[in-house]
Formats: structure tokens, sequence, C-alpha cells
């Protein structure tokens, strides 16, 4: 495992045609595929970021062959590499798992010097009013400490996510100006989603960033979107792909592809 240090400052089923008149709603979160589908290894493109933008322009997920992280900010969606550099993604490019939303904060809040992503998580539960409903989270300011990941191209056959991310880089930043972006999950959708907090990083010059593992704040604004409707594209399996189980408990796997 690789570690890079910064210091820097500053459920509707669709297929993907069916889907294209849906416009986008700033109440609705989008999302292509399911977690339990990448977790087995379905990283094939299938869907463009072109059509993905028509949903959303704000979010997260990965890119063709799972090539590194992705995050969607204000309409541009960057690729985080193993190399640690955010590059634009172009339209023409597909994504096999991406989950968005059109971002408008419906309650803004103050962050805590020093708070770390523990801490983060039980602030912002204590602030939210229903855990059943899905939480869009924007993070802007400036952080002491950011720990990010992110993971190599694959080639098929492909491996379990499991396996994917013991190949995983680590990104460290200190001092770094930047947006934290991603999504809180209710437990109700255990295999479609991650329950809980799943978040992205990008720093403020959009030249770096990943998957968030750790971080610690020191002067940001965190806004929470409140997001009750839910549209998902089901993954559409090549032939002879084994489809993934959505009742199948994959907790302890997740945990080892989220946080470790």
């Amino acid at each position: 495992m690789k570690i890079i240090t910064y210091f820097l400052l500053l459920i509707v089923t669709l297929s993907t045609g069916g889907c294209a008149a849906l416009q986008q709603d700033q109440d609705t979160l989008f999302q292509i595929s399911t977690i339990n589908a990448l977790l087995d290894g379905d990283y094939t493109g299938s869907m463009t970021f072109g059509e993905l933008k028509r949903h959303g322009t704000f979010g997260l997920g990965t890119v063709d062959k799972l090539d590194g992280e992705m995050i969607g900010l204000e309409g541009q969606f960057y690729q985080i590499k193993t190399d640690g550099v955010a590059y634009p993604v172009p339209d023409s490019m597909t994504t096999p798992f991406a989950v968005v939303t059109v971002f408008d904060a419906d309650r803004t809040l103050p962050s805590q010097d020093g708070m770390d992503y523990e801490g983060l998580q039980s602030y912002l539960d204590e602030a939210i009013p229903d855990k059943s409903i899905f939480y869009a989270v924007k993070i802007d300011g400036t952080f002491n400490y950011i720990k990010t990941r992110s993971v190599p191209k694959q080639q098929k056959p492909y491996p379990p996510l499991v396996k994917v991310v013991k190949e995983q880089t680590i990104f460290e930043f200190h001092d770094v100006q930047g947006t934290i972006v991603g999504f809180r999950c209710p437990d109700s959708v255990k295999g479609v989603n991650v329950p809980g907090y799943h978040l992205h990083f990008i720093t403020a010059d959009r030249t770096a960033g990943g998957h968030l593992l750790a971080c610690q704040l020191q002067d940001a604004t965190i806004g929470i979107d409140y997001t009750s409707e839910f549209y998902m594209v089901l993954p559409q399996h090549e032939s002879g792909q084994q489809k993934s189980d959505l009742s199948k408990d994959r907790s302890e796997d997740l945990k080892k592809v989220e946080q470790e």
C-alpha cells in the first residue's frame, strides 16, 4: 500500500435508456447500480457522465473498470486516480456506480474546531430530523488533516472490491482547503447503498482528493440537503455474469471497503 502526503493551504428501476426523460430534481437521489454489485466486482460502466449530469450535479461514485474515485461538485465531475491527481471527467466516460443529486442546503451548521470523522458523524446525526431518509452533505472550509484513498484500474475477470482495496493508495493532506461531498443513507438501503455516511474529498483548487477515510476539521461550514426521494437504475449484467444478491449481508466487506 502506497502512502502519499500533501501539504497544501488553501426504489424505481428502469434501464438507462428508459430514464432519459427523468429531469434533475433537488429532492431526489439518483443512483446507478447497487453497492452489492460493486462489492461483487461489477465494474463495467453502464451510463455516460454526459447522461449522469442530466440527473444531478453533486455526488460521488467511481468510473469504468473502477479506475479511481469519482466526485461531482457544481456540475463538474472529477476522477482521482492512484497518482492522487483529480482529472476532469469527459462526458463520454462511463460509470458502473454513482450517486448524484442537485444540492440545495436545507440546513447549514458551523463546524467544531478539531472535530474528527467519528465526531463529525455524531454531530450530523444529532442535527438531522429523520434517519429514515437520505441526506446530501457538503462541507466547505479548512481542514487540519484529511486522509483519502484511491484504487487502481482493474482487468477482467474483475476481483471483488475487498481485494481491490488492498492495492489502494493513501493520500494525506495537512492544513488544506477543500470540500467534502457525500451522503448519509438510511439502514433500510442495506445492499443497495452504504448505510450511514459515504464521503469523498477534493481540494479547493480541484487538483487532488479521494475517498474520505479520516479528517479533522478546523474552520468549515456544513450544509445538509434533505432528500426524501430515491431513483435507481439497476445494473444490466453481461451474459454469464452472476447477479448480486441484495438480501446477502455484506456489512463486514463494506466496512473493510469504506473505512480501512
